[in-house]
Order: structure tokens, then sequence, then C-alpha cells
């Protein structure tokens, strides 16, 4: 893929551009993004036009750029049909009026088209409409076929500008496809853009895939494949498609994460009746044993800053949250709500960690505080599994068996359970894994 020539540079829209409209924006942030438990949410509504140029283009960009704001929970984008002025020409101030009659907040407007060399390239401007005043602009020149990244960096740039929060949406997602009949289903592992689309495969379905699981510093994944033998964990380049595993162990191996660094893996080994968790260093391949139970120990998830790991166990006699040092040592129970917890994973801002919880037959997705505090349960079903956390700390994605012959699906959800959101894919699809924000 070639990559974007002028990635959040910005475009010469005026040297106080960056700064115009700043105080009256975090005055509209306060009034309206109260995002807390509880507190008094408002998402901010945002007009986003048809950009000018190449109208196909335009609307097609404005229309992913739509899309995304409706699934962050955050921005909500107003209906076009409701558009007093159409905003035909993106260099000249829009009538502020016209969109305050639609109580719109921000607008966007924007063109695109094709230059001399035949790149496209695109431009944006996002507006006050409280203050009159732009807020933001930018560029881009890039390879035709980037058109939709291109789409996403915009409302990366906008989400960012408007929240104050990094954005998500130029990210990309790893995950078992699921195709044909319950009794021989064939699992391939996938990736495609947050939101669905460009859809790739990265295995045939020789062997049945689970768990893949991004590097947060390379366009590497791991996961697990069950062919002939014992499972293997593998480590997966997506742009080159090469492959190679990561180890030969006796028995079983489960679950295995990068750690921030991308230098390590940890993983859940069985031996007999047992599984503990061992890290391996991809340089040297050497690896260090972190627990000696004679429980099952599994789903290590670092923190960031990579000095502990949350995992599950069921060394108190159920599965249940666990945390300890990065280094092994003594675990610290975090988990103590009814039921079962597992697959823990720590958000990428260390606020909380994500995980399954099974009680009564139904399976809910939910966050808890580092410290085992603050317990809340997003969303419950039949079978919610698998919970992976968008860049920004924000989103959960998840995935969904309502049981029966028919098979799981993909979803989201934001950290205060304020949205859920299925997300596209070609057939039935489990296990996802977020990506980092692209560069």
């Amino acid at each position: 893929m070639t990559m974007l020539m002028t990635r959040r540079h910005s475009l010469g829209l005026g040297a106080s551009l960056a700064l115009a409209g700043t105080s009256d924006l975090a005055r509209a942030q306060s009034t309206y993004l109260d995002v807390r438990p509880g507190g008094q949410f408002k998402p901010v509504s945002i007009a986003v036009t048809n950009f000018a140029g190449d109208a196909d283009q335009g609307g097609r960009l404005s229309g992913i750029i739509s899309n995304n704001f409706r699934r962050s929970v955050f921005l909500q984008p107003l209906d076009p049909a409701s558009f007093v002025e159409k905003a035909s020409n993106p260099d000249a101030a829009p009538n502020f009026e016209s969109w305050k009659m639609i109580n719109a907040q921000f607008l966007v407007t924007g063109r695109t088209g094709r230059g001399a060399d035949s790149r496209l390239k695109t431009e944006f401007r996002l507006w006050d409409v409280t203050t009159g005043q732009q807020v933001a602009g930018q560029q881009y020149v890039t390879d035709p076929n980037n058109s939709r990244r291109v789409a996403h960096i915009i409302s990366d740039a906008i989400f960012t500008r408007v929240t104050g929060e990094k954005g998500f949406f130029d990210t990309r997602v790893v995950f078992v496809d699921e195709s044909g009949p319950a009794q021989r289903r064939a699992k391939r592992l996938a990736i495609m853009d947050q939101d669905g689309a460009n859809v790739r495969y990265l295995t045939r379905g020789d062997d049945l895939v689970v768990t893949p699981r991004f590097s947060p510093s390379t366009q590497d994944v791991t996961y697990m494949a069950f062919g002939g033998g014992d499972p293997k964990v593998y480590l997966l380049n997506i742009e080159s498609g090469q492959r190679e595993v990561v180890g030969n162990f006796p028995g079983m191996t489960f679950s295995p994460r990068f750690a921030p660094d991308g230098q390590r893996i940890a993983m859940s080994l069985s031996q007999g009746s047992a599984s503990n968790l061992f890290v391996m260093d991809l340089r040297s391949r050497a690896t260090t044993r972190l627990t000696d139970s004679a429980a099952i120990d599994t789903s290590p998830s670092y923190s960031p800053d990579g000095s502990q790991i949350v995992f599950e166990s069921d060394r108190g006699g159920t599965q249940q949250i666990y945390v300890m040092s990065a280094s092994g040592g003594g675990a610290k129970r975090l988990s103590f709500g009814e039921g079962r917890y597992s697959t823990p994973v720590w958000s990428p801002k260390g606020d909380y960690i994500a995980f399954t919880r099974q009680r009564a037959g139904s399976f809910g997705i939910g966050v808890m505080k580092p410290d085992g505090t603050g317990e809340r349960v997003l969303t419950e079903g039949f079978h919610n599994e698998g919970p992976t956390w968008a860049p920004n700390g924000l989103y959960l994605m998840f995935f969904r068996d309502p049981g029966g012959e028919s098979g799981s699906k993909l979803f989201m959800c934001d950290v205060f359970g304020r949205g859920e959101f299925p997300v596209p894919t070609p057939s039935f699809g489990s296990d996802p894994a977020w990506s980092p924000l692209l560069s």
C-alpha cells in the first residue's frame, strides 16, 4: 500500500488556524461531552457536507466520515436532508445562521479530486458554528486507492479536535472469519478496516485458527493454529504474508499476546492438568516461566507500561481475574462479583481492564479498574466473548453467538455503555483484535 504523502500534515489555510476558536471549543467540550458514567451526556451535533470537486468521490468520502461519527457515540451526524445550505464552495465561509437553524454545532466542508499527477488531493475544514470560526483544516495527497484511508484520517482529526481524545478510525481489525455449516465450519484469519470494509484473507482455512493478536509496534500478528499434532503459535506479517512458528512446545499452547514493546509474547502452556504462564523473547527465543501452580492460568495481558500482567486462573476454585508483576511472583485477585470471569484485557490508556463474565447462563462484556473496583457490565447476552480495545481506550469490540445453527458476529460498544453497533463481516466472525493507529 502506498502511504499517504502528507499524513496529518497541516494545509496552509492560515497561520492562526490551529489556535482559532480554542477557548470556545473547550467550552463546547465541557458543555456537551460529559462522558462519565451517570453524567449528563449529550453528543455533539455535526453536519458533514458532500465534498466539492469529484461528485462521486466527494459523496463517498462524506458518507464514510458520517458513518464513522455515527458509530463514535460522541458525535452525532445530522441528516443531509435537513441541510438548508449546500456549502458548495469550501473556500468561502459558510452562512452560519443556516447551520444554526438545524442545530449544528460543527460543520465539515471539503474538496477532493485528481491533481495533474493523477494523485488524489483531499482537503477539509472544520467550522465551529457557534463562534463562526474555522478550528481545523488539513490536506492529504495520496494514491487514489487510499481514498478510504483519507476519510478515516479526516475523521480522526475532527474527532480529536472536537472531543480532545485520540481518534480510532484509521485502524484495522484482524479476526477469525467463519463460513460453512456449523458442523464443518471453516475458520480463516482475515483483516479489515475497523468499519468492516476492505476484507482480506490471511490464511486459506486449511488449519483451524483462533485468538489473533496485533503487535503494538509492527505489522505482525500472533495467533494459534490447530493442524496436525499439537496447536502452534504463529507469527504472521500481514503485509508480506510470511509466517513462522514462534516455538515448538510440549503440550498445548494458548492465548499468545504481545508485550507493549512488541519484542515479547506471553502465553499459556499446559502441562498435564495444569496450565502456566510463560513469556518468550522473540529475539533470542528464550522462554521464562511466570507462574508455577497446579491451576489453569491463561489469557495473559500486559499493562500499557509493561510492568504488570493480568490473567485468568481457577486457582481459587473458579475462573477469576488476577494481576501480578510482569516478571512473575505473587498474584492478587481482582474479580469478586458473582459468576466466572475470563479473557481480561488491559486498556491502552491503563485505566480499565475489560473482561468476559459468565453468570446464570448469560455472558457479559464489562470493565473494571486495575485495582478491581468500579466493575461495570456494558452489554450482556446469550454468549458474548473476547473483548479487544480500540487504541484510544474508548471502545471495545467483541463477538456474540446467539446460539442455534447460526454463528457469531462482531459488535463494538463504547466504554461508557452508551451505544452498541454491529461490525459487518462477510459471513460469521469471532476473535477480533484491534490494531494500533496506522502510520
